[in-house]
């Protein structure tokens, strides 16, 4: 069972082997979940049941994937879960994790830094534990902890179809400097806000397009496909990515923060919960490299199964619960 995700991965994207996960479209071997760690059930402590957890996320399939998959990790652990996922953006899941609605849920890293602490995107560190640190610097002074992020990162990319791409000659974000103003650009609704999207491309790369459009979140490929957008933000670890063949522009300016995943907890619920809460979280992360998360995305948006559902496969297949 261990290696059906980099089997699975194969048959979903038609492709002769799994790629490295730091490297899109690599050659290599991809790590399984034991291979990057995992493979150790999680015992459950019965002491845990006096402490309650709501975990949320946000309102993409990969948030919620990340939500389930704490959530039933901690569940093992023998802590009482509750779930409030599928928020909204950055902004409202953190509003409701001050606020008590819930007690964690998983942000990035650049996200972050870019819309909590005013970091300005060129100011955001480029090496990813440095990034990381700063961000864990920022929650601390919120009353919040930022444990350890996850192996795989989870950034904003520009897409095109391959035949746009070759039409337009262009294989880097600032290749489109003389082209931007023909082009229409699609994004999440809170892309036209964020540094590391519309906002980000005026500043750093001096990008005005045509006209922007904010689209749900699970249509930002479908429009791509269909003509509608020129240009469509997408994430590293999408799936569709490899499934239609989309080009993804290099980001020569590296305007893009690191953009690992960090699971944040309220200090008082952290303080609560004990050492059995950064061991759990420590056990799922694990084995969540690029290329395993891809392949758990494309089971939720391709295979249309809940994240409910995948969460528990990819925990079982981890060995992390039986």
């Amino acid at each position: 069972m261990l290696t059906l995700l980099c089997a699975a991965l194969s048959l979903t994207f038609v492709i002769a082997a799994c790629g490295d996960d730091e490297e899109e479209g690599g050659g290599g071997q991809a790590t399984t979940p034991a291979e990057s760690g995992g493979g150790k059930e999680i015992a459950s402590n019965p002491d845990n049941g006096a402490t309650s957890i709501t975990v949320g996320s946000k309102n993409f399939t990969e948030q919620k994937l990340l939500g389930e998959i704490y959530a039933a990790g901690l569940e093992a652990a023998g802590y009482k879960v509750k779930r409030e996922l599928n928020l909204g953006d950055e902004n409202i899941a953190l509003k409701a994790l001050k606020g008590g609605q819930i007690d964690a849920y998983p942000e990035y890293t650049g996200t972050a830094l870019g819309s909590f602490f005013d970091v300005k995107a060129a100011d955001v560190p480029k090496d990813p534990a440095e990034a990381s640190t700063q961000a864990r610097e920022g929650f601390a002074k919120e009353g919040l902890t930022a444990f350890a992020p996850t192996p795989f990162t989870s950034s904003n990319e520009v897409a095109l179809t391959k035949e746009k791409a070759e039409e337009l000659g262009v294989t880097k974000i600032s290749d489109l400097a003389d082209k931007a103003a023909d082009l229409n650009l699609y994004g999440s609704p809170e892309c036209r806000q964020r540094t590391d999207c519309l906002l980000g491309l005026k500043e750093v790369y001096g990008l005005k397009f045509k006209k922007f459009t904010p689209v749900a979140l699970d249509l930002r490929h479908e429009v791509l496909k269909k003509g509608q957008a020129d240009v469509s933000i997408v994430f590293t670890t999408d799936p569709q990515i490899k499934r239609e063949g989309f080009v993804l522009l290099e980001d020569d300016k590296k305007m893009f923060p690191p953009n690992q995943s960090n699971f944040v907890v309220r200090d008082d619920i952290a303080k609560k919960a004990g050492p059995d809460l950064s061991k759990v979280i420590d056990s799922v992360q694990a084995g969540l490299n690029a290329e395993v998360m891809q392949e758990l995305s494309a089971r939720v948006d391709l295979d249309k199964k809940t994240p409910d559902v995948v969460a528990g496969e990819y925990l079982r297949e981890s060995g992390l619960v039986k």
